[in-house]
């Protein structure tokens, strides 16, 4: 498996930009907030400093209000739709105008452990930065208990089948024309569709009119919607979050009461009828029905749930290489289009950590080995065909050379 530690490395080093990771070169030209975060875990395997240097890059971006953006535009690419003439962020640094999943308290608390003496020193420096960027999330998306989305792509999960029944209150009437970058570079069949595009710019061009303001995006967007995504990841970031302060000689109390906010709130997620956390319009109160991959971050959270470890081992049993972005059995099951039914590496570390976490070692395992095998057998791609492992999306993928070095997986795809 050395080959493919040293191939991961040198993805790494490929999409390196100075001081920033991106995704994949062309496709994704900027710095995107999540997988950052991924890179850092990647880079900390070989090299500390840079490790650290990816998470500070990311927060010189972070508004005035606290929020981290979702995409940090350092250097021009006229070639890019939406950029940043198109988006008018209100950062230091041209940017989007919504955030992502908060991995990086957690990740960040990870890499400390490396090598504790720098990672003190770092993170004293973060802290109050990643305080200030959760408390932004709890003071303006959290009015239903749980994390409220205000874009499809904040939640990461761009074209999830969760966002349908929300999305068709948005209107694409005054959209007009525009050039798509993404499907210039990978098939039309792996990406979101048109409509999901001009709902996306629909809402960034709401976001943008209000001039990011979050009261009155909260009072008057069509689209928000409660998303286990959010929900856990931030929920995770908040203990881990915690337990730096701790570590630092901090008063955590308001991120104590913040867990126990969040611990309540992300029961409101689950939804009966499936058995299975799911996403929820906050607009009408209706459940997505939706069993997706971020249903299972539960585990990474720290909420245990026995129904969910049903699902897993229904989908393990199903022939299915695990864990799918959408349940194969679910009427929207695509499996090569984006976040609608391909495996995600990146997803699998996450909720592979938290069943680990939770003492379900034998799933843990087996997830591990699935998605080590899908890397091992089809290469560093964006994401997997869940019914027979194709590689889709992107290639030579920095998150899914992260998850490789991060994650052991070298070693358990050797045995």
């Amino acid at each position: 498996m050395e080959a493919l530690d040293q191939q991961a490395i040198n993805i790494l080093k490929d999409n390196d930009r100075g001081g920033y990771t991106v995704p994949t070169a062309g496709l994704y030209p900027y710095q995107w907030n999540w997988d950052s975060a991924f890179a850092a875990l990647g880079f900390a395997t070989f090299d500390l400093p840079r490790a650290w240097q990816e998470i500070e890059t990311l927060f010189t971006a972070q508004w005035d209000n606290g929020m981290v953006p979702h995409i940090v535009f350092h250097q021009p690419d006229e070639g890019y739709f939406p950029g940043p003439d198109v988006w008018q962020g209100k950062g230091p640094i041209a940017s989007s105008g919504i955030s992502q999943p908060p991995l990086v308290a957690t990740f960040a608390r990870k890499i400390y452990q490396r090598d504790p003496e720098l990672g003190e020193q770092k993170l004293r420096s973060l802290y109050p930065s990643l305080l200030k960027w959760h408390r932004w999330y709890m003071e303006s998306r959290t009015e239903s208990g749980a994390v409220a989305s205000t874009h499809p792509w904040e939640s990461g999960r761009d074209n999830a089948p969760d966002w349908d029944e929300a999305s068709q209150a948005i209107d694409t009437s005054k959209v007009g024309e525009y050039q798509r970058r993404d499907t210039s570079h990978v098939d039309a069949s792996m990406r979101p569709t048109k409509l999901d595009y001009d709902r996306y710019l629909s809402l960034l061009y709401f976001g943008r009119d209000a001039n990011w303001d979050e009261a009155e995006i909260a009072r008057n967007a069509s689209f928000r919607v409660a998303d286990p995504t959010l929900t856990f990841t931030l929920l995770r970031g908040h203990r881990d979050l915690a337990e730096i302060g701790r570590m630092l000689g901090e008063d955590v109390s308001e991120i104590e009461a913040w867990i126990a906010a969040l611990e309540k709130g992300c029961m409101t997620l689950w939804n009966q009828e499936i058995d299975a956390f799911d996403s929820v319009n906050l607009r009408n109160g209706k459940f997505a029905g939706s069993l997706s991959n971020a249903s299972f971050l539960c585990w990474y959270a720290g909420i245990e749930s026995p129904d969910m470890i049903a699902h897993l081992e229904r989908l393990l049993a199903s022939g299915h290489n695990i864990v799918p972005s959408y349940d194969p059995a679910g009427d929207d099951y695509d499996a090569m289009r984006y976040w609608r039914g391909p495996v995600w590496a990146m997803m699998n570390a996450l909720v592979g950590w938290g069943l680990e976490d939770q003492g379900h070692v034998v799933l843990a395992r087996a997830v591990r080995q699935q998605t080590a095998g899908l890397i091992a057998n089809f290469g560093f791609a964006e994401y997997f065909n869940a019914d027979n492992g194709q590689p889709a999306g992107g290639g030579h993928f920095t998150w899914t050379a992260s998850v490789w070095l991060s994650w052991s997986l070298s070693d358990i795809a050797g045995g």
